[in-house]
């Protein structure tokens, strides 16, 4: 599923809010102390014990259990068809459903049939080929009908349920944050600058919120979606559009079909005033649906998705499987996006405008992510969610995929670098679980950077093993024998055997089925003597919370001189391993893990001179990467002329490392290299950041180049540090621009306008704060300043005037459609107004009519404060709330 957003990622790592899988601890006896017999007839394990002498039988028996063990969920009927006919009460946010449902016992015959249906009122239920009324019993969440007789799985039979569905209990986890399944947007019209919207989400298991169904993933139906709505709105759900037909009474009910079983995880609706843009690839729809203010944007929001879907399919010599492939945009979305079968839902995080997005390829690798799906989670599913890497690792993988086939390998391992860091950063000690999980707490807690980023960089390595040829011929194998059924692990470790030829188990044993990485040491010598190059390693992982030692192919690279590399393959299985390999002299450098895709943490023993070595000699960019972190913090001369010379480097990242890496000492040759870059670099972060430096250094030339930039360059990234520039070395320029630049969507410029504003102290600019209090562009770090930035101009005004914000800043705290950053950011400004007023009334020598007022003040301001705290659902923010501000939760 699920694409976890750069920015609430960012979010719940900066305040270490992330909720940790914890490992279940298990026990199990050992051969000396038990006996055990198994009777499989019977089903049952008998155990004998040894006889105990008088003094062990006084002492107390230890207690002995079996692990927790989440299995995948036992199939008893087969869900064949759903049907559903479903209208909206949008004032008491329900869904009107009568789910008409085909099922056949999967293999044992049955005469009970068990529902998941959470939080429903049951009208009626039908059995429709006898018309008989069953009984049944409903406690809420489980729907359990007895049938009219005993069916086989010969039979077919047929259930109609009338219900109303009220999806308002929420919950969620990291990756979704909330479980309604169903959501009205702004419902009663009580926000007038925010649309009215319906829309799903169903993973894990919250689809059954608004419709009955056998919600678990191994489960797979087609489907048919009957929508009436007013007739203002578009919908869209799975499928294609059969028929839409008006109603006399103002309303029009749309058909949707989709004739491919998929799993009910995966059913959506969206219902909205939305613009639709199409597009087509290879006789297929490819259709667009976003707010109508950015119906010229929506094929820069969705870029390259035409193009996307022919080269996936080529990779995989499997043609793109449904019967469409559209995207919606919708607002206040819980998660970051979500494949649902041939309709996929991001959050309004993605639109923005086609000059927003230069050079920003964050929309690119979530449509890329949420397409992969279409084959790796649709097509072929996780069959439990212990197994749900099997759907999101390959997503997470398909991100890299794209990068390198459009912008090539260093852009696909700068992105891998931020996934190894993402995974290492939440996977220290017992934090790190097993790829394929089965001790999970709970399901929604396997949505973390090891399904994602561990599984896409365990793929990664697999690739590197086997080669190219072999990696897709065995997704090939895997994809076609798999079609439509639900999968485990080791379905995937069969295909590459058949294709490879080897025995893969002590590949996925270590990588799926344990937990932890290698902690890896590696120190590098010549042996004079033997004329031989050395390379030591040494595992030094904990073995209590990983493997003691990792089967580890990779290859050494060993560098004699510039013009002369020899390459060794080698295997690390010990706990201490050394490597020899004759050489005639002694080597420039040895590069262990030449290709870099093992994912370890590493030690890499190399002087200054290996690393200067390595920068100029190799062509990767982790390699280049690599040496100019370490390099950065000698200090030395030689560092220097290397960042220099970085500022010419083909990709952009090394550019923008030597960039920021460079300090005031800048020659005159130097800042004309730099205002060159300003001008002409073909990356905007680029040309920003060489603006930054030539503002940081005081280049009498910045101004006049800044005033050039602000007019002419298409990026929001570069005028934003034009105006930091302007902001810093011209005001009275600064604040001439600043006035044109007010009424722009991006939020990185109106980010940068509050910062010229709060810096003037001038309060006519407060309505400016006012207005984009809750413009949803203003998102992320951006968030975080500009609500830093009215609180620097709110605490200048009346009490009274403050206190009227406060309440307009308590209202977003409290409002669940708002976003995690906006939210955080409104309790900040709350708890900076409330320090600001404690900090009045405590200084001496103060009016005590004013102190008095002040400490009513603070009171109040706490009160919202506390207000929100006790409100919010999210878990994460609420732990910020109390932990980070300092607040005390009252009961």
């Amino acid at each position: 599923m699920r694409f976890i957003t750069p920015s609430l990622l960012s979010f719940l790592l900066i305040f270490s809010a992330c909720k940790s899988s914890q490992k279940a601890a298990s026990a199990s006896g050992q051969g000396e102390e038990l006996a055990f017999t198994e009777y499989r007839e019977l089903d049952t394990m008998v155990i004998s014990a040894p006889k105990l002498s008088p003094d062990e039988a006084l002492e107390e028996p230890e207690v002995y259990a079996l692990p927790v063990y989440n299995a995948s969920f036992k199939r008893v009927h087969d869900l064949l068809h759903t049907k559903l006919d479903l209208q909206f009460d949008w004032e008491r946010e329900a869904v009107l459903g009568k789910a008409h449902l085909s099922f056949t016992p999967l293999f044992y015959s049955s005469d009970q049939l068990v529902l998941d249906a959470k939080g429903f009122e049951i009208h009626s239920i039908t059995l429709t080929d006898s018309e008989i009324s069953p009984d049944y019993t409903y406690d809420g969440k489980k729907l359990s009908i007895t049938l009219d007789k005993v069916y086989t799985r010969q039979d077919t039979f047929h259930v109609l349920i009338d219900y109303t569905a009220f999806p308002s209990q929420s919950g969620g986890s990291e990756a979704i944050t909330s479980d309604k399944g169903l959501f009205f947007i702004n419902p009663r019209n009580e926000e007038p600058n925010k649309p009215q919207q319906i829309w799903t989400q169903g993973e894990t298991e919250w689809n059954s919120k608004w419709f009955p169904t056998i919600d678990k993933p191994n489960e797979r139906t087609t489907q048919e979606m009957l929508l009436t709505v007013e007739d203002r709105f578009v919908t869209l759900s799975n499928g294609l559009l059969i028929s839409s037909d008006k109603n006399d009474d103002g309303t029009r009910t749309d058909y949707w079909k989709m004739d491919m079983p998929h799993p009910p995880y995966l059913f959506m609706i969206a219902v909205g005033e939305f613009a639709v843009v199409k597009d087509t690839w290879n006789g297929i729809p490819v259709d667009y649906y976003v707010e109508p203010e950015y119906e010229a944007d929506a094929k820069a929001i969705f870029e390259h998705t035409p193009e996307m879907l022919g080269f996936f399919s080529e990779k995989l010599n499997v043609t793109y499987p449904w019967p469409k492939f559209s995207q919606v945009v919708v607002r206040d979305y819980v998660s970051g996006a979500m494949e649902n079968t041939s309709a996929v839902i991001y959050g309004d995080f993605v639109q923005k405008t086609a000059r927003e997005l230069i050079d920003d390829l964050q929309n690119e690798k979530i449509v890329a992510h949420e397409m992969f799906h279409h084959w790796f989670g649709d097509y072929v599913t996780c069959e439990s969610w212990a197994n749900l890497t099997m759907n999101e690792g390959f997503a997470n993988y398909s991100e890299y995929l794209w990068l390198e086939h459009k912008y090539g390998t260093d852009e696909a391992d700068y992105h891998l670098i931020n996934e190894w860091s993402g995974y290492l950063s939440s996977a220290q000690g017992s934090n790190a679980h097993p790829l394929i999980h089965f001790e999970y707490d709970d399901k929604e807690d396997m949505f973390d950077a090891h399904s994602y980023n561990k599984g896409g960089s365990v793929l990664h390595m697999l690739r590197n093993y086997v080669g190219d040829d072999a990696f897709f011929a065995a997704l090939n194998l895997y994809l076609s024998d798999n079609a439509f059924h639900a999968v485990e692990s080791h379905n995937l470790r069969l295909a590459f055997e058949e294709v490879t030829g080897e025995d893969l188990n002590w590949f996925f044993n270590q990588w799926h089925f344990s937990a932890g990485h290698p902690k890896l040491d590696i120190q590098y010598s010549y042996d004079e003597s033997a004329g031989e190059a050395v390379v030591k390693i040494e595992q030094q992982q904990d073995p209590e919370y990983a493997p003691a030692i990792f089967e580890l192919p990779t290859a050494i690279d060993i560098y004699l001189d510039e013009s002369s590399k020899e390459r060794h393959e080698v295997r690390v299985r010990e706990r201490e391993q050394e490597f020899r390999f004759k050489v005639s002299k002694k080597p420039a450098l040895i590069n262990f893990d030449a290709d870099k895709v093992l994912l370890a943490e590493t030690s890499d023993n190399k002087s200054d001179s290996e690393y200067l070595f390595q920068f100029y000699n190799s062509d990767k960019f982790m390699d280049r990467f690599e040496a100019m972190s370490y390099l950065r913090e000698t200090g030395s001369e030689t560092a220097r002329q290397l960042f220099l010379d970085a500022l010419s480097d083909d990709f952009w990242v090394i550019r923008a490392i030597a960039v920021t890496s460079l300090g005031e000492d800048l020659t005159e040759e130097d800042k004309e290299k730099v205002r060159a870059m300003a001008l002409n670099d073909t990356h905007s972060d680029i040309r920003a950041a060489a603006i930054s430096l030539l503002t940081e250094v005081g280049d009498e030339g910045v101004v006049d180049l800044a005033i050039a930039l602000i007019d002419k360059d298409p990026s929001y990234t570069v005028i934003s540090a034009t105006l930091d520039a302007l902001l810093q070395l011209d005001k009275e320029k600064a604040l001439a621009y600043t006035a044109k630049l007010e009424n722009e969507k991006s939020g990185v410029i109106l980010e940068a306008v509050s910062g010229l504003y709060a810096e003037t102290g001038d309060l006519k600019y407060l309505p400016f704060f006012v207005k984009n209090l809750e413009n949803n562009q203003i998102d992320g770090y951006s968030a975080l300043a500009f609500y830093t930035n009215f609180f620097t101009l709110l605490k200048e005004v009346e009490l009274s005037a403050a206190l009227e914000q406060a309440n307009t800043l308590q209202r977003i705290g409290l409002s669940e459609g708002q976003s995690p950053w906006r939210k955080l950011s409104a309790m900040k400004a709350l708890n900076d107004l409330r320090n600001h007023y404690q900090e009045k009334a405590m200084s001496p020598g103060t009016d005590q009519e004013m102190q008095k007022s002040w400490k009513e003040a603070v009171q109040a301001i706490s009160a919202k404060m506390q207000a929100v705290t006790q409100a919010e659902s999210n878990d994460q923010l609420k732990a910020i709330y109390i932990n980070q501000l300092q607040l005390i939760e009252k009961p």
